[in-house]
């Protein structure tokens, strides 16, 4: 079973390619991505790290977590599934929201 990491606070200079090396030696990787700006292209300052199997993810955490990459203390932690923040449609009117006697 795969299990995804969640890596922050990585340098401006880290790449896919270097961070899939910090975490390389601790097992199979399907995925190493520092996620950019989309406007910019310019890193947020996080990344993932998709390992194939669950125990070599566990001891990545315990090794890595805390240490210095590319000139940053990262911190690494198992990704959590994102929350669904309901966005996307704006407004309409009108609708009943409960409460009071207003309609």
């Amino acid at each position: 079973m795969t299990k995804k990491l969640f890596v922050g606070n990585l340098s401006w200079d880290t790449s896919d390619d270097s961070l899939h090396e910090a975490f390389a030696q601790f097992g199979e990787i399907s995925e190493a991505k520092v996620i950019t700006d989309r406007d910019t292209g310019r890193s947020r300052g996080f990344g993932f790290v998709t390992f194939s199997d669950d125990g070599a993810a566990e001891k990545a955490i315990a090794a890595v977590d805390g240490t210095d990459l590319d000139g940053r203390q990262i911190r690494v932690n198992e990704a959590q599934e994102r929350r669904n923040r309901g966005g996307g449609g704006g407004g309409g009117g009108g609708g009943y929201r409960g409460g009071g006697d207003r309609w």
